[in-house]
């Protein structure tokens, strides 16, 4: 080795976050000890991402011995060496004066690098276990956390931004500003601005930055008004209006909805995909699928056929189909209870007209049922299909509206995954709360939802709205911010 080259100690983790982690550092010796590949090789028979990962890190290693020795070491570039290291010969014998328990996996790869320290190397052990480095610490031993994509809460796409602006402004077809934040390479495609009064925040415009279109003199800024649905429901606020214009776009085939509990992520993609699937025929059907993880302990399986245990999982979907339905029944019994109050005396010419219907809101309660039917008669007509995702895998699915929800709880490859089944004609939706995760394994930094929220911003086929307004009820909205 090279004496003055910082060694690098991967833990079993690191690997298993990202198999191309061993290309993430320079100028430096990359060691993998013997112990990690031994966690390696049971991991690796399992069901799982992690599984995947660890065989995919094998893999890379086996390539590598074509270039020579990896108990020698290989130089991956970067001026950086890859070594497969053994406990450290030297101290092999040597009792270590801060392990308790010898048998611990961490604690022998914190000795080993207490060792190289010990031998002036400078050392650093290169850990997702937030205990193992808390141990590292205490034995002075540099350590760090493995984030090849840091995506930290106050950095996270949010796919719009608020510039406040003179009242005037307003007025203008296209402000300056906004010709401003393009010239200054500030905006991305499909981004949100809102342009706010300097003296009120109830007067704003909202637009939506569509990028060098290619065509000469075409807009490219849009301003977004609020949407003509067929189901007659409107946005709350200006972060729903600027979901629903993406949803509603045809051009944008993957959108990410972000945020926490009552900002309205699934009934939006709910209530625009009724409106595109039943209204417009604009898709087959509507596929919806969620993760199958429990919030707490599991209560163990569940009876009946996978459509009969899949409404447990699915109760959302139907909490929020039931709010649509009730949503517009009562919306589409006041317009008529208003036409009432107009023409329903005696001497009116048009109940006279009408006389025959007197009981008409009952007739027209009995008409809506019909037209906005229950979510089973759609599931039964397949217009609506609920999806387990353990079996997306393999599929190609074509001219369907497709929502993913509480993406949070999946990988970045399993949503590599889904995302990679949509065929021809189709539109994704991932919806999800990035700080409610149930996953034992994912965080905010390298959950699926996040993580693509990133890779994909700028590009023309994809959209992001992160809402943070709640509106399901105070309640909710204050347990969000409080507990």
């Amino acid at each position: 080795m090279t004496e003055n080259k910082k060694i690098c100690i991967l833990d079993t983790n690191v690997l298993i976050a990202d198999p191309e982690s061993i290309y993430s550092f320079k100028d430096s010796i990359i060691t993998i000890p013997i112990l990690v590949l031994e966690e390696l090789d049971k991991i690796k028979t399992e069901a799982s991402e992690r599984a995947f990962n660890a065989r995919s890190v094998i893999r890379t290693l086996d390539l590598l011995r074509d270039k020579g020795s990896l108990k020698d070491g290989i130089d991956i570039g970067d001026n950086t060496v890859l070594k497969i290291i053994y406990l450290c010969p030297e101290c092999k014998d040597k009792e270590p004066d801060f392990i308790y328990n010898t048998d611990s996996t961490d604690n022998k790869l914190l000795y080993l690098a207490k060792c190289f320290q010990d031998r002036g190397y400078e050392v650093a052990f290169i850990s997702k276990d937030i205990n193992a480095r808390v141990k590292a610490d205490i034995i002075n031993i540099k350590t760090y956390d493995y984030n090849r994509v840091a995506v930290t809460q106050e950095s996270i796409y949010k796919g719009w931004i608020k510039v406040q602006v003179p009242a005037i402004e307003l007025k203008k077809s296209t402000p300056d500003i906004l010709l401003e934040l393009e010239k200054e390479n500030k905006l991305l495609v499909n981004q949100f601005i809102i342009l706010e009064s300097q003296n009120n925040s109830l007067n704003y415009e909202l637009y939506r930055y569509l990028g060098n279109t290619g065509n000469i003199g075409a807009a490219r800024f849009k301003n977004i008004k609020s949407p003509n649905l067929n189901l007659a429901l409107e946005p709350k606020n200006v972060e729903q209006l600027m979901a629903l214009d993406l949803l509603l776009d045809e051009s944008v085939k993957l959108i990410t909805l972000l945020g926490p509990a009552g900002t309205g992520k699934t009934f939006l993609a709910l209530l625009a995909g009724l409106d595109q699937v039943l209204m417009k025929n604009l898709y087959a059907k509507m596929l919806i699928t969620r993760p199958v993880i429990p919030l707490g302990p599991d209560i163990g399986y569940l009876p009946g056929d996978i459509q009969e245990k899949l409404l447990s999982w699915m109760q959302p979907v139907y909490d929020n189909m039931d709010f649509i339905a009730h949503a517009l029944g009562a919306k589409y019994f006041n317009i008529h209870r208003d036409s009432e109050s107009e023409f329903a005396r005696p001497n009116h010419k048009r109940y006279q007209r009408n006389n025959k219907y007197k009981d008409y809101k009952d007739k027209d309660k009995a008409l809506f049922k019909h037209r906005f039917p229950t979510l089973e008669s759609l599931l039964r007509e397949n217009k609506i299909s609920l999806e387990a995702i353990t079996y997306m895998r393999g599929r190609s699915i074509p001219y369907q509206y497709i929502l993913i929800d509480e993406v949070q709880n999946l990988t970045p490859h399993e949503v590599k995954t889904l995302i990679t089944r949509v065929g021809q004609g189709s539109k994704i939706i991932l919806a999800g709360d990035p700080y409610q995760i149930d996953s034992l394994y994912l965080d905010f930094m390298n959950n699926g939802l996040v993580v693509t929220t990133d890779k994909f911003k700028g590009q023309n086929i994809f959209g992001s709205v992160y809402l943070q307004i709640s509106e399901r009820s105070e309640l909710s909205r204050l347990a969000a911010e409080i507990l």
